[in-house]
């Protein structure tokens, strides 16, 4: 291996993706919440900036062909699973969430199964969308769930609209507030309608890879 930068890079989104988790044992929410946010983004953008520094420098391995799309689904995996306990097993984001996790797997074994032809398989410029569309949603989600944290402890049991009457009076954190609704509101529609669209972008490229794979599925006539 060598330890070119755009390598070390790819190698520290992959350590990011069990850190992302971690967060949740070491520090109280919302805090925790931020830092993986934090976390998640910075591992995201090296997405980016490893792939183009390899090419731009000339350092493209094998290795780093490898491990890159590794981090990129270890990061997505563990980010959505810890995101779903978060929400209350939101029903809205469990069907997404395991069509994605399906297809991970699904197109994880197909590749496995094909071997040395795997490579036949490239990943296309959707499938490069999809991990985008994935990375965004999950992003605004952990807001989402920051945010909901941090509203569920201002309102103290109160419903949105006795806790938009005790902003107006001066005894709730307007901050914490977007009108009748909450923040957290807005960020969890906004990352649930991404999530949606990243399940629709992921399933179309898992089933363009399982098309591509079937002349190699066939069996061999005898």
């Amino acid at each position: 291996m060598r330890w070119s930068l755009p390598n070390i890079l790819t190698i520290l989104r992959l350590l990011a993706a069990p850190g992302v988790a971690v967060m949740f044992l070491y520090f109280h929410r919302p805090w925790a919440d931020w830092f993986a946010l934090t976390l998640f983004i910075s591992a995201a953008i090296t997405d980016f900036f490893d792939g183009y520094l390899a090419r731009l420098w000339k350092q493209e391995s094998k290795f780093g062909a490898m491990l890159d799309p590794i981090a990129d689904k270890a990061m997505v995996v563990i980010a959505l699973v810890i995101i779903t306990g978060y929400s209350g097993m939101n029903p809205w984001l469990i069907l997404p969430v395991t069509l994605i996790l399906f297809r991970e797997v699904f197109v994880a074994g197909l590749r496995e199964f094909l071997g040395a032809k795997a490579g036949l398989l490239k990943v296309t410029k959707l499938a490069k969308w999809k991990t985008t569309a994935q990375m965004v949603a999950i992003a605004v989600l952990f807001l989402g769930t920051g945010l909901e944290h941090l509203e569920g402890i201002a309102r103290r049991g109160m419903t949105w609209a006795e806790y938009a009457q005790a902003v107006s009076a001066g005894n709730a954190d307007p901050i914490r507030s977007c009108g009748m609704r909450g923040c957290s509101s807005y960020a969890t529609w906004v990352g649930l309608t991404l999530i949606w669209i990243a399940a629709v972008l992921t399933f179309v490229t898992g089933l363009d890879y399982f098309l591509k794979a079937l002349p190699f599925l066939k069996d061999d006539k005898k």
